[in-house]
């Protein structure tokens, strides 16, 4: 520019980005078609209909040369995305953990994908860093964690707990951020404890922080899948004496398969004798710490060193958000914080790259204070209060039926059964089979997605209430494909059948174990 000229650089039109006026216009039909979706999720199928490669083949091999129109894109969304989408925000979505897109959270990715924040250093984003450390702490408050706990988001309870048990290792380890392990005289095998009913990021966690997989204890669990203390509190004896060295146990609240709860406090006394840290995953069943009749689920959460929860299982946030609490965050930043030249900063301020392994972090905090100002404490409750009467009403239904039996307790909203046909004589291999083939017909409907697991070693069905859209006629539908599967005919169906409502009204509200 020569000296004197004020004209402002700027890139040639064509090297620009949308102009405004394309932006709203595609931004306005593009809210149409996802307020559409939301609105009519039941009318795809809830499972993809196609078969691998599907998708890949109708999509070119190489990058497009030259732009090609937006409208052009949005009908290949249609088209050729659409086939295969899993409609996890289908109100017939049953299976795993439920997750659900509300239009809050949709929202506020839009808004924060806008604004692109990178949250990596205070001064990078401050709004990211304190609405992320006062979000987090609206959530502690209405879980009930003392102020003794502060948080941070990361994406999954994966890298939550990998996050909890390198802490636990830093504690445990004196000199190993800097030293390792590999070949230290001075350091034993550690160990770390589990149930048998524990997610497998646990696996997944000892084993990338190369402790080993052999480091991981299970402890088998009683007749309600709880871990068993007295065998905990016994393992750990017999490796202190073969010479582990203890580090962790981690307990859960609302366990994968069947939602069960581990007796946290009699945990934590063990932990708190033996110098251990205790971590505690609530990653799906955290939220109910919301519902004061629920608060006996979660005696002793206050004396753990950290702890998990997943907003985006069961509090209606978008994937992905795993709030993750910590009673000694100072030992989490002592195992992780490194900070070059080109980071350091003059502000003095406390920076969210500090507590993890990832440097770059997005704006995940704005879509979990949206939602719980959209839908605020009350209303979150409520939908979580509804999603367990669903399923105490699906799970005394199954009490009643003649050909089902139900495989587990029902702490939360998760109900474990299988068909056991009385009265026909059939091998557990045969009987495992013929679940297994039921559940295959239930999804191939389209109306309803169940996922299945093994509880002492027999095929489980489970039923996973916990979508933001799902009510009483998705879970007839289910009642309806099930007697349809094992054979029962309208007469024999229970009453409970046709009024999933009536099965509870006899049940007090301190009713909530089954």
């Amino acid at each position: 520019m020569p000296k004197g000229d004020s004209t402002p650089l700027s890139a040639p039109p064509e090297l620009g980005d949308m102009s405004a006026d394309d932006f709203r216009r595609h931004g306005h039909a593009l809210v149409e078609w996802i307020a559409r979706y939301l609105d009519h999720t039941d009318r795809y199928p809830v499972l993809a209909r196609v078969a691998p490669g599907d998708i890949a083949k109708n999509l070119p091999a190489q990058a497009p040369e030259t732009g090609e129109p937006f409208e052009a894109i949005l009908e290949d969304v249609d088209r050729v995305l659409m086939p295969g989408v899993t409609h996890w925000s289908h109100p017939g979505f049953m299976a795993y953990f439920g997750i659900s897109a509300s239009a809050p959270g949709v929202f506020a990715d839009f808004l924060a994908s806008a604004l692109n924040q990178q949250a990596m250093l205070w001064r990078t984003s401050p709004v990211s860093t304190e609405l992320e450390e006062v979000t987090l702490r609206w959530l502690a408050d209405l879980i009930g964690l003392p102020p003794s706990f502060e948080g941070v988001i990361y994406d999954t309870a994966s890298v939550s707990t990998l996050h909890a048990l390198a802490t636990a290792r830093e504690a445990a380890v004196p000199g190993v951020r800097a030293h390792g392990l590999p070949g230290r005289g001075d350091v034993p095998r550690l160990r770390v404890y589990c149930s048998d009913q524990t997610h497998s990021s646990i696996d997944k966690g000892v084993m990338l922080l190369g402790l080993g997989h052999d480091a991981l204890r299970k402890i088998p669990t009683d007749d309600r899948f709880r871990m068993r203390p007295d065998l905990l509190r016994t393992a750990i004896a017999e490796d202190r004496v073969s010479g582990w060295r203890p580090i962790a146990v981690v307990a859960t609240i609302g366990t994968t398969s069947t939602t069960s709860v581990d007796p946290v406090a009699e945990i934590a006394d063990i932990c708190e004798a033996e110098r251990l840290w205790l971590h505690v995953d609530g990653a799906y069943g955290g939220v109910c710490g919301m519902l004061p009749e629920m608060r006996g689920h979660f005696v002793g959460l206050e004396r753990a060193d950290s702890f998990v929860v997943n907003p985006h299982k069961w509090l209606f946030t978008p994937f992905d958000l795993s709030a993750f609490y910590c009673r000694r965050m100072d030992e989490l930043r002592q195992a992780f914080s490194l900070t070059p030249e080109y980071l350091r900063t003059p502000d003095g301020a406390r920076n969210l790259s500090d507590t993890g392994v990832q440097l770059g972090r997005r704006f995940r905090s704005l879509k979990l204070w949206m939602i719980l100002r959209y839908f605020g404490a009350d209303g979150v409750r409520a939908r979580l209060r509804e999603h367990i009467r669903l399923a105490k009403a699906f799970a005394d239904w199954v009490d009643a039926h003649p050909d089902l039996e139900r495989l587990a307790p029902v702490p939360f909203s998760v109900v474990c059964f299988r068909a056991n046909l009385r009265g026909r004589s059939m091998s557990p291999a045969d009987l495992d089979a013929f679940n297994e083939a039921l559940m295959h017909r239930i999804n191939a409907s389209g109306d309803v997605f169940l996922s299945h697991t093994k509880l002492r070693g027999a095929f489980a069905i489970r039923v996973a209430i916990g979508n933001l859209r799902t009510g009483e006629a998705q879970l007839r539908r289910v009642q309806e494909l099930v007697s349809l599967g094992v054979g029962t005919n309208n007469e024999k169906r229970p009453p409970e059948t046709t009024n999933l409502s009536s099965s509870l009204a006899h049940r007090g509200p301190g009713q909530t174990d089954m």
